[in-house]
């Protein structure tokens, strides 16, 4: 049953423990723009739904490194890095690996990346993720499609590469998380590949497009909608200090040249998958297209998952014959 308290309505996640809850805005949430923009709901969860700290994947021991890292504005970042236990405990002299950082939806968190840690550990290629401020358990009120997000993603790159523990470092986002990691990537040309899952070009064509759409409960009539999104705009603006006029992926994809793997969902209806198309086209880097079946929450299919652990692979010219596993025991899950 959803509970009220302080303006924030939570419902409970089911099977899940008293933290275990989105939290929504008080009403009259369904008939305001912005909050699908800048407040949707947020996942709260449980730390032991991280699993155990050390855990054993075929012939790799995993250690799980649970981290805060305080971002630009002094925010908390939640952030969690599964790697070899060797290379966890080892000294200066321990060889670096690749890495790839998970970078999640809108009203999602770290937990989205977990599906993702048996596939890379055995290769040797640890796992980063993070709750974004105002998501998960970071601090922050407020998100921000990618505008704020992507100085939390530079303080994580910042933090990992003064670990000294990381060579090859690999973005992997879906929504928000991949409209970041494209925000990020044509101001670090380092990156060694990105995974892009159903990014939006364009966040006042998405605006527009959400105004008209299902996900509100009174859609916005054509003829009030320059009016409706400029009381948006002025609203996000007053809120969280930023322009969703100038939110634009699109203007970014011409400065970059990391090899890219673009993904999106036929049925997508929150983010539609002209979006990513367009991106597509328009990126100048090497880049691969698969459009699956899903819409924009769906849980993307095992052999697409596969693909893309062997995109970062390729990107970071490793090998894709899991650690110790001479006889391909492991290797048959890739």
């Amino acid at each position: 049953m959803p509970s009220s308290s302080n303006g924030v309505t939570s419902i409970q996640v089911e099977d899940g423990s008293e933290r275990d809850r989105f939290e929504l805005p008080g009403q009259p949430y369904a008939l305001a723009l912005w909050n699908l923009i800048i407040r949707p709901p947020r996942r709260r969860y449980d730390s032991a739904h991280l699993g155990p700290a050390e855990f054993r994947l075929w012939s790799v021991c995993v250690k799980r490194v649970d981290v805060d890292i305080v971002n630009a504005r002094g925010m908390t970042l939640k952030c969690s890095h599964f790697l070899p236990r060797s290379l966890a405990e080892g000294g200066a002299g321990a060889d670096p690996k690749p890495v790839v950082i998970y970078l999640h939806q809108n009203a999602s968190c770290r937990l989205e990346a977990l599906r993702l840690v048996p596939l890379f550990l055995p290769l040797g290629i640890s796992l980063f993720c993070f709750d974004f401020a105002g998501c998960g358990e970071s601090d922050g009120e407020y998100i921000s499609l990618g505008w704020y997000e992507r100085d939390d993603l530079a303080e994580v790159v910042a933090y990992l590469r003064d670990t000294g523990k990381v060579s090859a470092i690999g973005l992997w986002g879906r929504s928000m998380g991949a409209v970041t990691a494209l925000l990020h990537a044509d101001r670090d040309h380092s990156i060694g590949g990105m995974v892009l899952d159903s990014p939006f070009c364009n966040l006042s064509t998405l605006a527009s497009e959400l105004a008209r759409s299902e996900y509100l409960a009174v859609k916005v009539p054509n003829w009030l909608m320059s009016g409706a999104l400029a009381l948006g705009r002025m609203r996000i603006q007053s809120l969280c200090g930023f322009d969703i006029d100038k939110l634009t992926p699109e203007q970014h994809v011409g400065n970059s040249f990391i090899p890219a793997l673009f993904l999106h969902g036929r049925q997508d209806d929150f983010i539609g998958p002209h979006h990513t198309e367009n991106l597509y086209a328009a990126y100048t880097g090497d880049k691969e297209l698969e459009m699956v079946d899903g819409d924009h929450n769906s849980l993307r299919p095992s052999a697409l998952n596969r693909k893309a652990v062997l995109f970062f692979c390729r990107a970071f010219r490793c090998s894709t014959i899991p650690e110790g596993d001479a006889g391909g025991s492991v290797a048959s899950v890739l």
